[in-house]
């Protein structure tokens, strides 16, 4: 009777135990309250990072200053002039020679020219009468959209003018654009789905590896790793209040782009939830992994930025096209996290619930997680060497 009196404390020492689980939470949510730090990372810097990323970065040039050159002003380079100072995207700067506007450029005052040479009406009697437009390609991306728009103004003119004079066009093909899932063309509605992922990857990776690193320095985790709690109990305890904490920057940042930037959201609540859940799961799992193996708050806070939010910035298609860049980064960001939550955000937002897309990036993103945590917990040994 003795020794089974002796053995059963230490049999039940190997379960998982909902008591002691309880024990590490609610020392951790006591820790959450005390350090304002952590409900500054989670709560007001994804506040701050949308906001400043909102209003302050936009894909989408406004108010382009162009200098428009018209070598002899005419009623119908009136109508071209007029075209371009009625857009919403120009800044018109209205020229005689085009000496002028080439000197405004290389001041740097204008960002294109339009030209109109001194015959336009008399070619244009004739059906030939080219509109020369000249870009600054500093900026090759800013460039193409400034010629799209320059373009689209040109086109909105000749449209008017074929209907003002009952004109048909010579051709037999009328071309009808549309744009699918972005109508309004602002690029709000890409930035923000990406912006949380980063917000995400902040609150999960970078928070829970300085906490845990914390932990190492000060000698805490070697006080819990005397008492007859185990790692798997351990990790529970750290993981699930920074859960909680990222949810909650989950919610205030969606609610921010729907209802402040105005970013449908096209798919189900709850499929952007669970698929948030996932990915933060993965991202805490990477913040316990680095705080584990560095065990110093500089050196994890370091690793988390190199491994983690540095990929979720320029690896993720979250701001360039994984398309076009070269095949061995593409292949490099088929192991990264945010690679796929981007991609669940962008369809669920705004294009809806699409299962193709979902299902297989939810799938890589399980297989991430049950790889992370299975290295975490192997890591993670009560010992004190």
């Amino acid at each position: 009777m003795e020794s089974q009196l002796t053995n059963k404390p230490a049999h039940d020492s190997q379960k998982m135990s909902a008591r002691r689980i309880r024990a590490l939470l609610r020392k951790e949510m006591l820790q959450v309250i005390r350090d304002p730090s952590s409900i500054a990372i989670a709560l007001i810097l994804p506040i701050f990072l949308i906001l400043l990323f909102g209003y302050g970065l936009s894909l989408d040039p406004k108010d382009v200053p162009l200098a428009l050159v018209l070598e002899k002003p005419t009623p119908v380079s009136a109508e071209v002039a007029g075209a371009f100072r009625l857009s919403s995207y120009f800044r018109v700067t209205t020229v005689t020679s085009m000496q002028r506007a080439v000197d405004l450029m290389q001041e740097g005052r204008v960002d294109g020219i339009v030209r109109l040479a001194e015959d336009f009406d008399r070619r244009l009697s004739f059906g030939d009468a080219p509109i020369q437009v000249i870009v600054l390609g500093v900026d090759a991306n800013r460039a193409r959209i400034i010629q799209s728009y320059a373009q689209g103004a040109i086109g909105q003119w000749l449209g008017q003018r074929n209907a003002d004079r009952s004109e048909v066009s010579a051709g037999p093909v009328v071309i009808q654009s549309r744009m699918w899932f972005n109508e309004a063309f602002d690029s709000r509605y890409f930035l923000v789905p990406g912006l949380i992922v980063l917000i995400m990857t902040l609150t999960g990776a970078l928070l829970t590896a300085m906490v845990m690193a914390r932990e190492w320095e000060r000698g805490t985790l070697e006080a819990l790793f005397v008492t007859p709690v185990r790692t798997g109990e351990i990790l529970i305890g750290k993981t699930l209040p920074y859960f909680l904490l990222g949810m909650a920057g989950l919610l205030l940042t969606a609610s921010t782009g729907r209802f402040l930037f105005h970013v449908p959201l096209r798919g189900s609540l709850l499929i952007l939830t669970a698929v948030s859940a996932l990915y933060l799961f993965v991202a805490l799992g990477f913040g316990l992994l680095i705080s584990t193996i560095t065990r110093s708050q500089f050196v994890a806070g370091q690793v988390a930025l190199i491994a983690t939010f540095l990929p979720a910035v320029f690896l993720s298609g979250f701001i360039f096209d994984l398309a076009s860049v070269p095949k061995a980064v593409r292949l490099i960001s088929y192991v990264l996290p945010a690679r796929y939550y981007v991609s669940l955000l962008q369809t669920i937002f705004l294009a809806g619930n699409i299962w193709s897309i979902i299902i297989p990036n939810c799938a890589a993103m399980l297989v991430m997680f049950m790889i992370v945590f299975g290295v975490t917990l192997r890591k993670t040994k009560k010992r004190l060497l």
